[in-house]
Parts: structure tokens; sequence; C-alpha cells
């Protein structure tokens, strides 16, 4: 049987393609339809997909529990007295009723604009670029409050931990490391206990931590956005500081009005906006906005181009039924059954789209390689157009059914009928 019928398709495809032919204007249209939809429906879906997986990462903390507190300082206050404050602050945080740990730092994950880089050096004389992080400042209950674990190592002592002006340089005497910023230093997995260079100085890895995502929710790769260190310090800045704060399980919502109200209360002297206020769920939901956009834009995009393609195949189809009929009836007055008609024009069909999807997978292998120069995109694996060229030809098979049907059903009294 199976045999019969490739058989069979063999003997249709040479007057399909003389057919074909003879309409070449319409045929060459469709073609090119079916190109062009296969090169930005594979691009766009590819373009989805790394959008959905870069706003899906994890930041690596306790999101459902975090909440950040962006805190502005008034009147003219020098290092000193910033510090006092900040020390006041986090002791009135952590003694809260639904807190479990607080602590200060300039930016936190996903936030969106700000942020501080270091270049990280093996030695102190290196002349290759340096490995790039993000900066966090933190004390010893950060990772406490992030809700991070160590992977090696140990967390700071609160001996440790300095007090650094807005302009002072950054030379810690040890950090905290993430692993993916470990590996890229040390890729032998030897990171733990060795000395790395910061801007100010030498520094020593005590502890390494899984993953901690900075505050560039924007960035399109993992490039920097996860090699983050953590600095022993508080960053008495007299323009302002951040407090992160943890909730206990079930306490954040009452937390977000009692947790400001009672920094309040501690000192008058400061202003906190209510948009300063923002749990990290709230951040994620902000700094992947445009990320989202993208890709539900893209998605729709991809659906109305779809349908558009469908509704061209569909017309064409038609017409040439209405074309052919006295052909058709011709053709069922020498024998050949419904069945025949119906395999005619999904074969003639599938043979339009695919010479459309060879062009096409040229079109998008070039789209591209265009979008990789300028706009820093992946080089779009080749499944992802094997995923379209399959979609357009069951789209075109289904597009294609309801006029061959109609085809099949012509009867062959139709032969009789002048043209």
């Amino acid at each position: 049987m199976a045999a019969e019928v490739q058989r069979m398709n063999a003997m249709q495809i040479q007057p399909i393609l003389v057919a074909l032919r003879r309409h070449r204007v319409a045929t060459s249209l469709i073609v090119l339809q079916v190109a062009l939809t296969l090169m930005i429906v594979s691009n766009a879906l590819f373009i989805v997909q790394t959008r959905w997986v870069h706003l899906s990462r994890p930041t690596g903390t306790d999101e459902a529990h975090l909440f950040v507190i962006r805190n502005e300082w008034v009147g003219k206050l020098d290092v000193a007295q910033v510090d006092a404050r900040m020390r006041a602050d986090l002791a009135t945080l952590r003694s809260m009723p639904g807190v479990r740990d607080a602590f200060a730092s300039e930016a936190y994950p996903l936030e969106g604009g700000w942020g501080l880089l270091a270049g990280v050096r093996r030695q102190p004389q290196q002349t290759q670029r340096p490995q790039f992080s993000i900066v966090y400042f933190a004390d010893e209950h950060a990772l406490d409050t992030l809700g991070i674990s160590l992977l090696a190592g140990r967390n700071f002592r609160a001996d440790e931990i300095g007090s650094l002006g807005p302009y002072d340089r950054v030379a810690p005497a040890v950090v905290i490391i993430t692993r993916d910023l470990a590996y890229k230093l040390f890729p032998d997995g030897s990171a733990l206990g060795k000395t790395v260079y910061l801007v100010g100085g030498p520094t020593t890895i005590i502890g390494i931590v899984d993953v901690l995502q900075g505050p560039y929710a924007g960035s399109t790769t993992r490039t920097i956005d996860e090699d983050s260190i953590l600095v022993p310090a508080r960053l008495a800045d007299p323009a302002g500081a951040v407090y992160l704060v943890r909730a206990r399980p079930g306490e954040l919502p009452a937390l977000l009005q009692a947790a400001p109200a009672a920094l309040l209360a501690n000192n008058r002297l400061r202003v906190i906006n209510p948009d300063g206020v923002i749990t990290l769920a709230e951040a994620r939901a902000g700094g992947y906005a445009t990320d989202r956009g993208v890709a539900i834009a893209m998605g729709v995009a991809c659906v109305l181009l779809l349908l558009a393609t469908a509704g061209g195949i569909v017309g064409l189809s038609s017409f040439w039924v209405s074309q052919r009929r006295r052909q058709i009836g011709i053709r069922r007055a020498l024998g050949a059954t419904r069945r025949h008609i119906l395999r005619y024009f999904q074969v003639e069909n599938f043979l339009i789209v695919s010479g459309g999807i060879v062009l096409g997978a040229l079109f998008g292998v070039a789209a591209n390689l265009m979008l990789m120069k300028y706009w820093e995109l992946p080089r779009m694996p080749l499944w992802v157009l094997g995923m379209g060229a399959l979609l357009l030809w069951l789209l075109g098979q289904v597009a294609v059914f309801g006029p061959a049907r109609r085809a099949a059903a012509v009867p062959p009294i139709e032969a009789t009928r002048a043209v």
C-alpha cells in the first residue's frame, strides 16, 4: 500500500510542476510569502526563546521574602555621622518582629539601573583585561538576608566590616565571590583562599556562593550579570542608603508599612518615598518588563504573520479550484477518486511550501547573522529553522484542506460543461 501511494505521488508531481509553471506569478508570490514568513517567524521565535530564558533566570536570593527600602538623608552629614545612622537603622530593622535579618548595600538584584563594577586581576601587574564583576557592599548579615548559602569557605566576621565613603578606594582584605566568577578566575576550581587584586590592592577569597544576580536586569547575557563579589563594608554615602530586609514567612505585607515607619521614628531627618519601598518580586516584574513586552509583541507578530500566510494559501488554492473545475471533472470522469484529487492539491501545496522553506532558510540565516552583528544576539540554532519549517508545512496542509475537499467534491459531469 505504501509503495502504491509513493508511485501515485510520483506520477502526480510532473503534472503539478507543469501546472505551477503556467501560474508562475501566483506561485512565486506564495513561495516568497512562505520564505519571508519562515525568516521572520524563526528569528522572532528565537528572540522570544532567548527573552524567556533571560527573564526566568533566578537571582539566587529568597525573592519571596525580600524587600528593599531606599533611604535618602536630609542635611549635611559626614561619613562618620552617616555610618552611625546606618548602624542604628540596621539595629532597629533587625529587632523588629517579623524581620529575619537586614543589611545595607548600594544596590540590589534586579534593581534595573545602578551598580558598581570592579576589575578583578589574578596578578598585580596583569596586562590582560581584568575580569569585571558587580560589587555588593555587605556585612556578616548579608548572606542570611539574601537567603544564599556558601558553597565553600566562610562568612564575614563582624571585625572585618569597614566603613567607606563614596569616594574611598575599595581595598578589602577579604571578599566572597560567586561560583561563576570563581570559575572564570580559576578554571581549575581552586579559587578559595587565593589572592586576587582589586583597584585598591590584594584581597583574599574566603567564600564562594552559588548565584547572586546583579542589578542589571536588562543585561542580555550572563557575561557580567552573574559575576558578583561581596565586599565587607558599609557604604556611608551622605546621599542615602539601600536597606535589604528579609521577612519571616507571612510577615512581608505588614513589614512593608512597619519598617519605613520604624526608621522614621528612629530618625526623621530622612526621606523614604513610597516607590522606594519595593519587594524583589516587584523588582523582577519591573526589571524584566521590556523583555516580557518584546516576547509578547514577537509572539503576536508571529501569529498574525502565520494567519496571513495561511490566508494566502487558502485564497490561492480556492482560486485554482474555481479555475480548474473542468479539468478536475475530466480527471474524475477518467477514474480519479476524491482521495486522488485531495492528494493532488496536498502534494501541490507541499511543493510550494517546500520551495518557500528552502528560500526562507537562507533568508533566516542571513537575518540572524545581521542580528548577531548589530544587536549582539547569539547564533540561532538550526533546530529553530526546522521547527519553523515543520510549522509551515503543517499550516500549509491545514490551509489547503478546505479548498482541496471542495475540489474533490467536483462531480464528473463538470467535464461536459463548456469552458
